[in-house]
């Protein structure tokens, strides 16, 4: 069977473009990383109960945690605020490269246990504006993978959901039958999603559009 490494953050994305490749036949390795995230214990508790759900052994929890000595970002940087507003370009939410990074070692990961491809749930089209989730960003980092592996390590950089709304993503996964109510968007709160960061308002506004009931729990219930 052929072997898919999906990164798997505990969002509804990530489970979403993963319940896509388990669709397809793919046998799935699962990856997470603990980045020094605001949410990172609640995020790694939605990874695994996601690994649990489809009965998936094989996984990776990778230490990341130098990114909240890099700091420069609200979701590593305690001392900076979550923004409830926005007012358009890359938000301070923007985690410097992390998906160049969380790729990196996907690839290092991929190559060791003979997968052919790597699935991540970036999101281009209705997000957050950060620049490692554009489509010709993925594509760089595709053939960049290309280069520094072996000559007969073929790995393709999927990311099914890059021009999907959230409203469309929503649908695909109740299509798909994904355990929405296991995942976790919120970047604030890991008890109950605080429903006013812009993680969380992306993903009430696609349930709303999608016209299906949100699973989980938020403040304001």
């Amino acid at each position: 069977m052929a072997k898919s490494v999906c990164i798997v953050s505990g969002g509804m994305d990530s489970a979403t473009a993963m319940a896509a490749r388990i669709g397809a036949g793919k046998e799935i390795i699962g990856v997470h990383f603990d980045y020094n995230q605001r949410t990172m214990i609640k995020e790694r508790k939605s990874f695994n109960a996601l690994m649990d759900f489809y009965k998936i052994d094989r996984r990776f929890t990778i230490d990341l945690s130098f990114f909240g000595t890099i700091g420069a970002s609200a979701l590593t940087d305690r001392s900076i605020a979550v923004p409830h507003e926005f007012s358009g370009g890359v938000p301070i939410t923007y985690v410097p490269f992390r998906n160049g990074i969380f790729l990196s070692i996907a690839a290092a990961i991929a190559e060791k246990e003979g997968a052919d491809e790597i699935v991540i749930g970036a999101v281009e089209e209705d997000s957050s504006g950060y620049p490692d989730c554009r489509e010709d960003f993925l594509r760089s980092i595709e053939g960049a993978i290309a280069l520094g592996t072996r000559d007969e390590t073929n790995i393709a950089l999927k990311a099914p959901l890059v021009h999907l709304s959230k409203m469309q993503i929503v649908s695909e996964a109740v299509k798909l039958k994904v355990p929405l109510n296991l995942t976790w968007s919120c970047y604030e709160n890991d008890d109950l999603a605080c429903g006013i960061c812009e993680s969380c308002q992306l993903r009430l506004k696609g349930f709303a559009l999608a016209g299906v009931a949100d699973p989980i729990d938020y403040v304001d219930k």
